[in-house]
C-alpha cells in the first residue's frame, strides 16, 4: 500500500504541474478578434519600441518558445507567432522580457545561459561515465575507482537541476518585472485580463519547476538502475 501511495505521489509531483501548465496555456489560446495583431507582430512592435531593432523574431517548433541570446532572436511557437490570443500576447511579452534582460546586462540571464550550455554537455558525459564505470571497476580491480566514477556521474547529473533552479528567478523577472508591466502600462490587454495574464505567466514559470523534478527523477533512475 505504501509503495502504491509513494508511486502516486511521485506521479502527481512529476506530471501534475505539466498537466496544469498545458491546461492553462490551451484554455487561453482561443483567438480574440479584438486583439489587433499576432504574437509575432507584437514582438516586433515591442522590440522596436525598446530600441531592440537588431533582435529578430521567428517561428520555432511548438512548445519551444525562447529568446536566444547568441543569435539575439525571439522565437515563438507557430500558434503564438500567428495567433491573436491572450496566451500568445503574454508569452510573446515574456520572451521580449528576456531580450530586455539581455540589453540591460541582467547577470542571472548570462549565468543561466552559460550553465545551460555546460549542463547539456555534462549530461552526456555523465551518462557515458555511469554506463562504463562498472566495467572500469572490474578491469582495474579497484572498487574505489568505480565508486569515484559513480559519484562523479551523479554529481554531473545534478547540474541540470541547478540550472533549472537558477532559471526560476530569471523567468520570474522576465514575467512579472518586465512582461506584465509592459502589457498593463501599454494597454495591450484589457484590465479584466490582467489576472489571466498572471496565471499564464505563473504557468510559464512552473515549466521549470516541472523540469527540475524531471531532472531529479533522472538521477533517481540512474541510482536505481546501478543498484541492481
Amino acid at each position: 500500500m505504501l509503495a502504491v501511495l509513494t508511486t502516486l505521489l511521485l506521479f502527481l509531483l512529476l506530471f501534475g504541474p505539466q498537466v496544469w501548465i498545458r491546461h492553462v496555456m490551451q484554455r487561453y489560446n482561443t483567438p480574440i478578434a479584438e486583439i489587433p495583431g499576432t504574437g509575432g507582430e507584437l514582438a516586433r512592435h515591442l522590440l522596436n519600441r525598446f530600441e531592440l531593432n537588431d533582435v529578430g523574431v521567428e517561428a520555432t517548433a511548438p512548445g519551444n518558445d525562447h529568446y536566444d541570446p547568441k543569435t539575439r532572436t525571439v522565437r515563438l511557437s507557430p500558434d503564438y507567432f500567428t495567433g491573436k490570443s491572450l496566451t500568445s500576447m503574454v508569452i510573446t511579452a515574456h520572451e521580449v522580457g528576456h531580450a530586455l534582460q539581455h540589453k540591460m546586462h541582467y547577470q542571472p540571464l548570462y549565468l543561466r545561459w552559460k550553465l545551460a550550455l555546460m549542463a547539456a554537455v555534462a549530461e552526456k558525459i555523465a551518462s557515458f561515465v555511469l554506463v562504463i564505470f562498472p566495467l572500469v571497476a572490474v578491469l582495474v580491480r579497484l572498487p574505489a575507482v568505480g565508486l569515484l566514477m559513480f559519484i562523479a556521474g551523479i554529481t554531473i547529473l545534478i547540474l541540470p537541476v541547478i540550472v533549472h533552479l537558477i532559471t526560476l528567478p530569471v523567468e520570474w523577472d522576465a514575467s512579472f518585472h518586465r512582461a506584465l508591466p509592459i502589457l498593463i502600462q501599454g494597454d495591450y490587454i484589457p484590465s479584466s485580463a490582467i489576472p489571466i495574464a498572471r496565471q499564464i505567466l505563473m504557468a510559464a514559470a512552473f515549466t521549470y519547476v516541472a523540469a527540475s523534478l524531471a531532472s531529479l527523477l533522472n538521477i533517481y533512475r540512474w541510482i536505481a538502475f546501478l543498484r541492481r
